[in-house]
């Protein structure tokens, strides 16, 4: 069976890589922001039919002003602001879709610098003991001292920072054997908010509370950025602490629902889980911050994907 993984690895850059993918980060978000500038300009001249243009069309155009109006861009590779225009333009896409289906999909926003730091490059993409090779940028150490997950086609790598560290999240085409069928039992799957998850034959999950437990020392971290003056070394580490709890936050509600997942698509033959209105249930005030927490949409989609595979 063919498919397509994601496989994440965390880098360990030296400064001058550091560097170039911050770079390469700003190039991305730069090429985004103008772009959706220039829609939301030719959107408000244009009331008619050609209210849009397309990803090619921006590409060539923000190509033939490079040499004059932004040459810095050339530092980069070319990957960056092609695949920052093909997000562009999935993103209104994505819109105009939710527009005429009734679906709740958001107009597309500005990517602002320090949140949105991330990038995609294709082309020549190997592995090279324990680096891994990007285009323009080189030969990047990456921290898990063991050999890669796959063997198979790299297809695009996508680099993000969260917080003061660097992942690389690496899109495989691969050939898996196609599984056998499950000889488990059917189970029955109660998500909830004081345990995370009860099966039907009596098993409990705990739910970790990764914001719950940690909200205090989350507003006390908020409240000392608020004080400190906007670009001052200060505010500066003050950020980088909040960035590091809301990372830390993040990871343990990944891990616990990966681990959930994994468990339920390998030992059961039918999975039955209840199709909740998340977003209806969001709106009782008093349960939101909680029902957040439990991830159930990512629940959901993690099960539908490990099912397909086990």
């Amino acid at each position: 069976m063919l498919v397509h993984r994601a496989y994440r690895y965390e880098l360990d850059p030296n400064n001058s890589q550091r560097s170039s993918l911050l770079q390469h980060a700003g190039v991305f978000r730069f090429t985004y922001n103008w772009g959706l500038e220039q829609r939301i300009a030719l959107f408000k001249k244009n009331q008619g039919a050609a209210r849009f243009t397309d990803a090619m069309k921006q590409h060539k155009l923000l190509t033939s002003l490079k040499k004059t109006h932004f040459p810095w861009m050339y530092e980069c590779s070319k990957c960056a602001p092609q695949e920052a225009s093909r997000d562009l333009q999935r993103a209104f896409n994505n819109f105009c879709r939710g527009m005429k289906t009734g679906k709740r999909v958001g107009f597309p926003r500005f990517k602002k610098r320090g949140v949105n730091d991330s990038f995609r490059l294709y082309g020549t993409i190997r592995f090279e003991g324990q680096k891994i090779k990007l285009p323009r940028i080189g030969k990047v150490r990456i921290k898990e001292k063991r050999k890669k997950y796959h063997d198979g086609k790299i297809l695009s790598v996508t680099v993000r920072r969260r917080a003061d560290r660097w992942f690389v999240s690496i899109s495989v085409e691969e050939e898996i054997p196609d599984p056998k069928p499950i000889e488990g039992k059917a189970v029955g799957v109660d998500l909830g908010i004081r345990t995370l998850a009860t099966l039907s034959d009596g098993t409990i999950f705990l739910n970790p509370q990764a914001l719950g437990v940690r909200l205090n020392k989350l507003r006390k971290l908020s409240k000392n950025l608020s004080k400190k003056r906007s670009g001052s070394n200060n505010h500066e580490k003050d950020k980088l602490r909040l960035s590091k709890m809301h990372l830390k936050i993040f990871n343990i509600r990944q891990d616990a629902l990966h681990k959930l997942t994994t468990y339920l698509a390998k030992n059961h033959s039918t999975i039955v889980i209840e199709d909740l209105h998340v977003s209806g249930l969001m709106k009782n005030r008093r349960l939101a911050r909680a029902i957040a927490d439990v991830g159930m949409f990512e629940f959901r989609r993690q099960l539908r994907y490990k099912c397909r595979w086990y």
